[in-house]
């Protein structure tokens, strides 16, 4: 008989994509306590026990700093993610912040929720005050995008739209994320080539221990007079001292950012909103969805789309039996998972490995069930973390 996965939300998850959970082979709460697999949002999993139980872990989002990716590794349990899902929602929000700065808004709302007396009176103060809001256009200004990845490319591609010129700064960046990105976004030759000849720079890069910081003193010096920066990522990837430095000296015009701080809050010339970059109903509906899809492949047929600590491993199902093994990436496995399978008399119809850094996930479809002896064996292997035993479900 086929069991139900146990599915524990630690936040609330769009409808929408519980719905790609059904409910005769899931069950989907909020408080319980053996569970196959976690679905998260903003909780921050790294002050929670988490049961040994769990297999996956899915984040409906594209950042994962609030799970314990590290401890999951080490427990063979892949944590999945949703690159891209909210990207359309955060360019709209860049495009919103570049306009809030070029166009002096916050300021003058400020001044229009001030104004007193009758009408002829406010008509006055407007015409007399309205000149201390004067900003600039777009049309015309460079855009410097770090960062080429889903968000930076619908970045560039909405700014060229506006009429604005675009340089672009990503070494990693990929030949299809190259392929979709306009023709006309010039390739900027090194992070300061591209501050240099910026008015206006956004940063779309995730916070690893090479871009924590990334923004320091030294380089908001390299930043074009009068530029806006723009930083709808990461807090941590701007030295907020630097930048108010750089802000307080007029050297920066402003700084637009989705992570408020007591550092930066009352500064007339920081536009911080609250972490509202995926916060549409589009974004968390396409997010719910994308991670509940990959979380139930995952469970079901042990394949892996999007995870942000194990390499991406699909293979079409060639027998109604099949394992996924997750280990260390160390030489030999695959001799010796094979030499378990010939020992058990286990045909083997279809083999993938994949590995990625020091992680490597393993499929194979066999043609029988695999007895829990050989699961143990395989198990027992130096090296092998998880070991699972996936029978195409009678449903299915």
């Amino acid at each position: 008989m086929n069991r139900k996965f146990h599915i524990l939300t630690l936040n609330k998850i769009s409808p929408v994509g519980l719905k790609r959970l059904p409910a005769g082979r899931y069950v989907v709460s909020d408080d319980s306590a053996q569970v196959d697999a976690i679905l998260v949002r903003s909780h921050n999993m790294h002050d929670m026990e988490i049961s040994h139980s769990v297999l996956a872990i899915g984040r409906a989002g594209a950042g994962t700093n609030n799970v314990p990716v590290q401890q999951m590794s080490a427990r063979g349990v892949p944590v999945f993610n949703a690159p891209g899902a909210n990207a359309n929602a955060v360019k709209e929000l860049v495009i919103t912040g570049m306009l809030l700065a070029s166009r002096n808004i916050v300021p003058a709302l400020g001044f229009t929720a001030a104004l007193e007396g009758d009408d002829a009176s406010m008509h006055k103060q407007v015409e007399d005050g309205k000149k201390a809001f004067a900003g600039s256009e777009l049309y015309g200004r460079t855009l410097g995008i770090v960062g080429l990845g889903a968000i930076g490319r619908l970045v560039a591609n909405a700014a060229i739209g506006l009429g604005m010129k675009v340089i672009g700064f990503d070494p990693e960046i990929t030949v299809d994320a190259a392929w979709s990105l306009s023709s006309q976004v010039r390739k900027a030759h090194s992070l300061e080539d591209l501050l240099k000849h910026s008015d206006f720079v956004t940063l779309h890069v995730p916070l690893l221990d090479a871009t924590r910081n990334l923004i320091d003193d030294k380089l908001v010096a390299v930043m074009k007079a009068g530029s806006v920066l723009l930083n709808f990522s990461r807090d941590a990837i701007v030295n907020e001292e630097a930048v108010l430095a750089g802000l307080a000296a007029q050297h920066l015009h402003y700084y637009v950012c989705d992570f408020p701080s007591s550092h930066t809050i009352g500064n007339a010339r920081v536009i911080a909103l609250p972490h509202l970059g995926a916060s549409t109903a589009e974004a968390e509906e396409n997010c719910a969805v994308m991670v509940a899809e990959q979380l139930r492949d995952y469970l079901e047929h042990g394949n892996v789309t999007n995870s942000v600590n194990f390499p991406n491993v699909a293979m079409p199902r060639e027998s109604k039996s099949r394992l996924s093994v997750a280990n260390a990436n160390v030489p030999n496995m695959l001799g010796q998972i094979s030499t378990a399978l010939a020992a058990s008399g286990i045909n083997i119809h279809n083999m993938m490995n994949k590995s990625r850094g020091e992680m490597a996930y393993t499929l194979v479809d066999i043609d029988s069930p695999a007895p829990e002896k050989l699961i143990a064996e395989i198990s027992a292997i130096p090296g092998v973390l998880k070991v699972r035993a996936l029978p195409l479900r009678a449903d299915a």
